[in-house]
């Protein structure tokens, strides 16, 4: 398998810079996931890693080797578009065997290839059908198996798993986890979805405007996001943010106030996660605007002296109803505290993520 390294890589289109400068190594069957807004770069980056788009400055390395100039082909990469990109003509077995041909390899050889990796992802019953033939998952599983076919050292996923319903992004992104894990290949996911990069990737590098922003494991960017920009992008139903007013190591909220280390003088942005918040006997006064059930939890909206603000409480039966009067509370020890100004990180939650 490889290591993968950018050094101060650049990515341009005419005058345009699409990826200003990039650092960063992906260790060697590590699952990284790019993770950002459309338009930051993520797909591009992924891009010259295939080879289909060569950087424009800088170092881009496999195993120590610089492959600035090395042909697609050459690269013994893997990849997984977002529309599968099958044959309509082809048959399964001979979308899957497609990248043997190139490499001319003996027939025996790539008939026990293709057969091994339509059962490595279980398509090994569909080998004569057509990609019209099959359903959503079963082309994402043939596309998996065509790149896994050539034994490559990378494997790059670009938004797999966009097309497909649900129920059935949810299993496979627990198969292709697995998947990963038992190969060992280092493998590089492309996603704007957050839920996808928390629940398949050892680490996440948090992308905008074609920079980095953060590199870390879910936990990190979770617990510790360096900014407003992290913690509005990392969590599900997304983070509350309440401008506040800093001073003499306490922060003002409309009517709360509560001390926090590492404050000073100053306007500030106080990030609350919804599941952090609960309804009390005292904290912010504020009226229920709506609520959505969730299943096993109630997300509730709240109109607040500092805003609308989201409350998640657990439970199928909502405890509250639209237009009740609430007080909504927290503990300071659950908050995040960005300036306002730079909007980094001042002081950080003690807490752990929810299970």
């Amino acid at each position: 398998m490889a290591r993968v390294e950018f050094r101060n890589v650049v990515k341009r289109f005419g005058d345009i810079v699409v990826v200003p400068e990039m650092s960063l190594a992906v260790e060697d069957g590590e699952f990284v996931a790019l993770l950002g807004p459309s338009g930051c770069g993520k797909s591009t980056t992924l891009f010259m890693l295939a080879g289909i788009y060569l950087p424009s400055g800088g170092e881009l390395m496999f195993d120590g080797h610089v492959v600035n100039e090395v042909e697609a082909r050459d690269r013994n990469v893997g990849i997984v578009f977002q529309a599968y990109a099958l044959y309509p003509h082809m048959t399964v077995r001979d979308n899957i065997g497609f990248p043997l041909r190139f490499r001319r390899t003996p027939r025996a050889e790539a008939v026990r290839r293709v057969g091994a990796a339509a059962d490595l992802v279980r398509v090994a019953e569909l080998l004569d059908r057509r990609p019209g033939e099959l359903s959503g998952g079963q082309q994402q599983r043939v596309a998996l198996a065509r790149a896994l076919v050539k034994e490559p050292q990378l494997l790059l996923l670009d938004e797999p798993l966009s097309n497909l319903d649900a129920t059935l992004r949810l299993t496979m992104r627990t198969e292709i986890k697995s998947l990963q894990k038992k190969l060992g290949v280092t493998t590089i996911l492309v996603t704007h979805d957050q839920i996808e990069a928390t629940t398949m990737a050892d680490r996440i590098v948090c992308m905008r405007a074609g920079r980095i922003e953060q590199v870390g494991t879910p936990d990190d960017l979770y617990l510790r996001p360096t900014n407003v920009f992290i913690a509005s992008f990392i969590g599900s139903p997304p983070i509350n943010l309440i401008r506040g007013d800093a001073a003499d190591g306490a922060v003002l909220a409309a009517s709360v106030s509560f001390p926090i280390e590492g404050v000073s003088h100053g306007e500030v942005t106080i990030g609350l996660r919804p599941e952090h918040l609960c309804f009390a006997a005292k904290g912010l006064v504020g009226q229920i605007a709506q609520v959505e059930p969730m299943g096993r939890e109630i997300l509730y909206v709240v109109t607040t002296e500092a805003g609308l603000v989201r409350v998640l409480e657990h439970g199928s039966a909502p405890a509250h109803a639209a237009g009740d009067r609430v007080n909504v509370d927290f503990a300071p020890d659950d908050s995040l505290v960005f300036d306002s100004q730079t909007e980094g990180l001042i002081s950080g939650a003690r807490v752990h993520p929810p299970a």
